[in-house]
């Protein structure tokens, strides 16, 4: 089976195992050209994208933008920090002027749940989720799963622990979702204020305690506290915080077993995670970072397939 079962990439929830072992072989592939001298594949030489982020963003943008140019798609880069939406124009109008350009695919980011689904049923154009609010962000999760099988020859059997905001993380949603769908066991682990009540629903193990975490993961996941998503006060302070739920070397040194370090960055150096943890032999963190481009270049190129000339 070589075409994708949907139209659009707005969650993990919609795709099907063979979903996401296709775009895994396909960024395989894709991950051997980014590699090479010439970098560049024709593939989407007649397609146009749009990067719609009403949300500040580095990397993935980044990484979604050279995934597209080393496809040879043409790219309009749009913030709506500087635009008119600003001004009060709605999402709709704001897509609808561009697809009037002739745009055939939009990677989105927006910080309301839903709007990348919203736009979906609203335009022609094809959708890419680039994270809407605290719900997914499906292409990490991806890139997520592929830098695992990478590391370890399979994502199937093996344990996966979240570490963090649990809460406030569209990552840690999407990765349960795409981890379960490969096979691997899920637990996600926190402080009490940081774990969704309702999160045993979804099949996952929940631990408060890092070290028994730790003890049973092949793999952990270090998450960044979304200071800008709270509210409230979750945690007394950051520091208490990295006190109870921070990995530093003294603690992975420990283990009595190589566990591999993840993370989706941006990484608080000294609060989730040191920086000999993130710079060790046991990081995958920039190998995550590299493969998100081969990921984000089989999404693109994949979905463009769906696109009627």
């Amino acid at each position: 089976m070589d075409n994708l079962s949907v139209d659009h990439l707005t969650g993990i929830k919609n795709l099907t195992e063979n979903d996401i072992q296709l775009i895994l072989q396909t960024a395989e592939s894709f991950k051997q050209v980014i590699n090479r001298p010439i970098k560049k594949v024709p593939s989407l030489r007649d397609i146009t994208i749009a990067n719609l982020f009403f949300e500040n963003s580095t990397r993935t943008r980044l990484s979604f933008e050279l995934a597209q140019k080393r496809l040879s798609a043409d790219v309009i880069n749009f913030a709506a920090a500087n635009s008119s939406v600003k001004k009060g124009e709605t999402l709709i109008d704001t897509v609808n002027n561009i697809l009037s350009m002739k745009v055939d695919m939009v990677v989105m980011r927006h910080p309301n749940p839903g709007a990348a689904v919203f736009l979906s049923q609203k335009v022609k154009a094809k959708i890419i989720n680039a994270g809407d609010g605290t719900h997914e962000h499906p292409t990490q999760a991806l890139l997520d799963a592929f830098s695992i099988k990478e590391r370890l020859g399979d994502v199937a059997g093996k344990k996966v622990v979240i570490v963090g905001d649990i809460l406030h993380s569209r990552v840690a949603l999407s990765n349960i979702l795409c981890l379960q769908k490969l096979g691997a066991e899920v637990m996600v682990c926190g402080p009490a204020t940081l774990i969704p009540k309702y999160i045993d629903q979804l099949g996952v193990k929940v631990e408060h305690n890092l070290r028994k975490a730790l003890m049973w993961c092949d793999v952990a996941n270090m998450l960044r506290i979304q200071l800008e998503r709270q509210d409230i006060k979750y945690f007394p302070s950051l520091r208490e915080y990295s006190m109870q739920y921070g990995l530093d070397k003294e603690l992975l040194d420990s283990l009595d077993k190589e566990i591999v370090i993840m993370h989706p960055g941006p990484i608080n150096r000294g609060v989730e995670i040191t920086s000999d943890v993130a710079d060790s032999e046991h990081s995958i963190i920039l190998d995550q970072v590299e493969n998100g481009v081969a990921v984000r270049m089989a999404c693109t190129y994949l979905l463009a397939g769906k696109i009627k000339v």
